[in-house]
């Protein structure tokens, strides 16, 4: 039997460690998302955990290429094809049944199959209504997803729904790495060796969750206690009431752990920040709800709370709070959240994304595109039924194409001006206020984005396609201003990126945000007339655009309309923008 590093013997990481205890003791917290840089032991913790509950439960690995089917089962293709009977074949959500299931980067598996697996990991059971087939059984597992943020953000209504979230970093104190170290290569050498020493912390540790994990649940957390975590959740701007749920299950499950029948406020101290660190006021903020207001709002659970009865009769309606803005990259200027947080996208027919349905092949000559097994195997089965026909199993009659739904993807090119004539005044910072009205529009999409600045005599793409706005933003907080005005290149620049990206899945949009003016160009070439062909590609090769004027002032040349109207690009003003109207004027050029 191959030996587990033991999840004891992970150096640090004691946060992590809480978290995946907590989900083991009470699955329904709804799992827990590491978050970091690969090599922080993520996946070592994820295993070892496996190792430690009852019966060492089964530890099962989503793989990132995993289909639908192979996630929560499909018809019995041996049963269907050799008796024409129609059996379900169980998928993944059955093997980790009583175990872990992990979910390394989650954040690039698509979206259908993150919300499918959190609907189960919530409900403990996989119902499957497909192919003529009406199943279900117990799914019960502590989900475990991780994820390098730049490589891409979840969309936050997944983000949301993760029970718990951490942030595995590797430690910067020398000793502990070196201790971690020497572990590792100690286990390499002898694995059962390492094992064995480990062995009795790790006993201990199994015994003490067969305990718990088996105990009924007490009802261990008060109302009165209650009432305090709902206070923190709403003092830190928690949207919904995911968090207050997820504070006192932990809680809950942290008093069962220590062997106590109540929870009290020493344990949600010890939660909330597990809980709430992932919902955030704003995606584009730095670190999600601020640590110090936090720990004000923590420090007010020790403080008695008492409201005035109120008089037979009486009522009392309690005010709206504000809505938390947007951070903006500089100075006072802010972009307000537009409340469109939907994070909703169109609904098209495609190649991939949720299965909804099979049908026949309608190609003009009855070519299968894609063939969907199941529903055509089916198909054969239903047939075949009844009949000792010895012919071929499966005719061209029964052959059937999946049909699925996917949420249609945007690639926004962002081609920002940095030359000289954009440090005038406050240019530069009210476009990238502008600019961050964007960036929270594609998180909430999860559309992808892509940074081109042009300034000097040239274009540079700083950011390549990514879903990662986090990083986009740093990026533009970055962005110097200086030299001329290379207008040709960088809308040249913003197309061919444009371009790559149609070549693939994504529909792009360019966004140009310049006050317009061109004084450098390709040599012997006037920059003004560069430009304008340069925009009349993007026109020609049929690319939405939109043009942000970024130029302001009583005395202004107006440069950038014209720009627009040789793009065919949708035209705004920064002057014009408030919250979300850049955004909302990319989803209009969209359509």
């Amino acid at each position: 039997m191959t030996a587990m590093f033991p999840f004891t013997a992970v150096v640090g990481q004691d946060e992590a460690k809480l978290a995946l205890l907590l989900n083991a003791v009470d699955p329904s917290i709804g799992g827990v998302l590491m978050r970091g840089h690969k090599g922080s032991a993520k996946t070592t913790l994820a295993r070892g955990l496996a190792a430690l509950l009852p019966d060492e439960g089964p530890f099962v690995e989503l793989p990132i290429g995993a289909t639908e089917d192979r996630l929560v089962g499909t018809i019995d293709l041996r049963a269907a094809l050799s008796r024409g009977e129609r059996h379900f074949h169980p998928g993944l959500l059955s093997a980790c049944d009583g175990g872990v299931l992990y979910v390394d980067e989650v954040n690039l598996l698509p979206d259908h199959l993150v919300d499918l697996l959190l609907d189960v990991a919530a409900s403990g059971v996989n119902r499957v209504e497909r192919e003529g087939i009406s199943h279900e059984h117990p799914s019960r597992f502590v989900l475990i997803g991780s994820m390098n943020p730049e490589e891409g953000e979840l969309r936050p209504q997944l983000l949301d729904r993760f029970g718990l979230a951490v942030d595995v970093r590797t430690s910067t104190d020398a000793a502990e790495r070196a201790l971690a170290v020497q572990r590792r290569i100690a286990f390499d050498a002898d694995p059962h060796g390492v094992a064995g020493e480990w062995e009795q912390h790790e006993d201990s540790i199994r015994r003490q969750l067969a305990e718990h994990t088996s105990a009924a649940r007490p009802k261990s957390v008060s109302p009165e206690l209650m009432r305090s975590v709902s206070s923190v959740c709403a003092a830190v701007g928690a949207e919904g009431l995911r968090a207050d749920l997820v504070i006192c299950r932990a809680a809950a499950a942290l008093a069962r752990w220590e062997g106590r029948s109540t929870a009290d406020a020493d344990d949600v101290r010890r939660v909330a920040p597990l809980a709430l660190a992932h919902r955030r006021r704003s995606p584009l903020g730095d670190g999600g709800i601020d640590a110090g207001e936090l720990d004000q709002a923590l420090e007010r659970l020790e403080e008695p709370t008492s409201e005035p009865e109120l008089d037979a009769g009486e009522e009392r309606v309690a005010p709206i709070g504000a809505p938390a803005p947007v951070p903006g990259l500089g100075g006072s200027e802010r972009v307000r959240s537009s409340g469109q947080a939907s994070g909703r996208r169109d609904v098209v027919e495609g190649p991939r994304g949720r299965l909804v349905g099979d049908r026949r092949p309608d190609g003009p000559d009855g070519t299968v595109r894609s063939l969907a097994l199941g529903a055509t195997v089916a198909a054969a089965a239903t047939r075949r039924a009844g009949t000792t026909d010895a012919g071929a199993l499966v005719e061209p009659e029964d052959l059937r194409e999946p049909v699925r739904e996917q949420r249609s993807a945007n690639l926004v090119v962002l081609v920002v001006d940095a030359s000289g004539s954009m440090g005038v005044g406050r240019r530069m910072e009210a476009a990238k206020g502008a600019v961050l009205s964007l960036l929270l529009d594609a998180y909430q999409r999860r559309d992808r984005v892509a940074l081109v600045t042009f300034r000097g005599e040239s274009a540079e793409v700083v950011l390549q396609p990514t879903g990662s706005v986090e990083v986009a933003r740093a990026r533009l907080a970055d962005l110097p201003t200086g030299g001329r005005t290379p207008l040709a290149a960088g809308v040249g620049a913003g197309l061919q990126v444009a371009e790559r990206a149609r070549s693939g899945s994504y529909q792009p949009l360019v966004v140009v945000v310049s006050d317009g003016r061109a004084t450098a160009g390709p040599a012997g070439a006037d920059p003004v007339a560069a430009a304008h062909e340069a925009a009349a590609g993007v026109r020609r090769r049929g690319v939405a655009a939109v043009v942000v004027d970024a130029e302001e002032g009583t005395v202004r040349l107006g440069l950038a309309r014209p720009l627009a109207e040789t793009m065919a690009a949708r035209y705004v003003t920064v002057g014009e923008l408030s919250a979300g109207s850049l955004a909302g004027a990319v989803r209009r050029t969209l359509r």
